[in-house]
């Protein structure tokens, strides 16, 4: 069995660097195959959206996102994990969440990264409120059917694969 090093969690006002981060990731490292890495960033909304504003629990985030991460690791055998979410206010354009996840071969690592956006999308304490190009400040965003379902996906799967 490969010794896995403990996932890299991280919730932070400022910007983060993705190939930085990648790179600290595999510095040095041999047994990595494949590497993915998911960039999620503040889209404008066909123009109508200027920034979001993102809210979390802090200490609890850390802790939900550091529970997503060893679940991913330990389910797809990743042997590198990275995940960093902002908070404030983040204008259309820029970064918001980065996920990196290293494993042997490609499809741990594609499900891997995967898996953990579905969760943090879902289950980890951030709050987005939408501000407008008008100047106008929306309500707080709903979570969406959607992810949801993403989410779901990977718990059915994991009850169809443990048996009943």
């Amino acid at each position: 069995m490969t010794d896995r090093p403990s996932p890299t969690i991280r919730v932070q006002r400022e910007d983060f660097d993705a190939a930085a981060e990648a790179q600290a990731l595999t510095s040095s490292r041999k047994d990595i195959g494949a590497l993915v890495s998911f960039v999620g960033l503040c889209r404008d909304e066909a123009g109508t959206l200027s920034a979001l504003e993102l809210e979390h629990y802090p200490g609890m985030a850390e802790a939900e996102m550091t529970r997503i991460a060893e679940l991913a690791t330990e389910r797809f055998s990743l042997i590198g994990l990275t995940a960093i979410h902002r908070f404030g206010r983040i204008e259309a354009g820029e970064q918001i969440v980065l996920v990196i996840a290293a494993a042997p071969h490609r499809q741990a690592a594609f499900d891997g990264a995967n898996f953990v956006m579905d969760f943090l999308k879902t289950s980890a304490p951030f709050w987005k409120k939408e501000h407008g190009q008008d100047g106008s400040s929306g309500g707080w965003v709903a979570a969406k059917d959607a992810d949801d379902s993403a989410r779901d996906r990977w718990i059915k799967a994991s009850r169809q694969t443990s048996g009943p």
